[in-house]
């Protein structure tokens, strides 16, 4: 397992909140978006992204997230994990139309170390904290003998677009969005690798 070195650290379940907040950054809303649809009448979309941070498996869980911190606060965090080697079967009959194009970009990944969000605070953004969580996805990725990196982004992030181009990415695949109500600017997601 990769050894952490102060200023970052594994994410706790303490994090939960952080990590709601970190994530829907990174998903340009559409967390928050998607929790406004599970949340019950008593509930705020908020909880339900703590709670599925708190999870001890899934594909957002603290478990699968590493936190930078600086004086002593959360700025920034890296969730991901690594994609089976193995093409999955691609039978998406049984999920929601939004995730349709995410999982099949996802699918043409197998075997590499998937990111599923980067992201900082607004304030701490241009600092490098991406560049450094980027090269600790590549080291957990080479620790797992994985062939590769990938992360898929909005076609409309250009800023996030060029941090990952200046890392190494390309892109493979692109989908077409499914919006429903959710509202962005973005007409496709991009599926960028980089192979190591």
């Amino acid at each position: 397992m990769l050894d952490l070195q102060p200023p970052f650290r594994r994410a706790a379940r303490a994090d939960a909140q952080a990590l709601a907040e970190l994530v829907n950054i990174a998903g340009d809303g559409l967390p928050f978006y998607l929790w406004q649809q599970m949340a019950d009448a008593d509930q705020s979309p908020w909880e339900i992204g703590r709670e599925r941070a708190r999870r001890e498996s899934a594909a957002f869980s603290y478990r699968n997230a590493i936190i930078r911190e600086a004086d002593n606060a959360i700025v920034s965090c890296l969730t991901g994990y690594p994609l089976a080697d193995d093409p999955p079967s691609s039978d998406y009959s049984g999920l929601p139309a939004m995730f349709v194009p995410l999982q099949q970009l996802e699918d043409m990944a197998s075997g590499t170390w998937y990111i599923n969000a980067l992201a900082a605070y607004p304030d701490h953004r241009g600092k490098g904290y991406g560049r450094e969580l980027l090269h600790l996805a590549e080291s957990q990725a080479l620790e797992l003998k994985k062939c590769g990196m990938s992360l898929i982004v909005a076609d409309s992030n250009a800023s996030a677009r060029r941090l990952y181009q200046r890392a190494g990415y390309h892109e493979r695949a692109s989908r077409p969005m499914v919006k429903e109500a959710w509202q962005h600017p973005g007409s496709s997601w991009v599926l960028l690798v980089k192979e190591l």
